[in-house]
């Protein structure tokens, strides 16, 4: 009986190790772990170099942003570092908020209160 539990366990092992393995080779054949073995790990924004466990920051930018677009020659994307990543998808909704509606006139403030919407005002009544 002890036999085959020890077997048992053995051969979850095995499943196991071999999992694990299949589960590497697809991140290996996966985008991310392609890109960074085409470029130089480097942000393509900042500048910024990156070894070791600071890799893990490098993150892989679509340039046209169709996640399913990966050709295996990597024109579709570059490095970039955690921050110039969020920076690159957030910039087109900053413009947004300041470039107005679409026939050119500012938005109204989404704000209720404004600290400083009357401090001119004191500032000017003050001796």
């Amino acid at each position: 009986m002890v036999n085959s539990s020890k077997n048992l366990s053995a051969e979850k092992r095995d499943q196991l190790i071999s999992e694990m393995r299949k589960e590497e080779q697809q991140r290996q054949s996966g985008y991310r772990e392609q890109a960074l073995k085409l470029f130089p790990h480097v942000c393509g924004r900042c500048g910024r170099d990156f070894e070791g466990q600071k890799i893990r920051e490098l993150t892989v930018h679509h340039i046209d942003h169709n996640h399913d677009n990966n050709p295996p020659n990597g024109s579709n994307w570059e490095l970039l570092c955690i921050y110039c990543h969020d920076h690159e998808h957030t910039r087109g909704v900053q413009e947004d908020r300041t470039e107005g509606g679409s026939n050119g006139e500012q938005e109204q403030d989404t704000l209720s209160h404004s600290p400083f919407a009357s401090l001119a005002k004191q500032l000017k009544q003050t001796p």
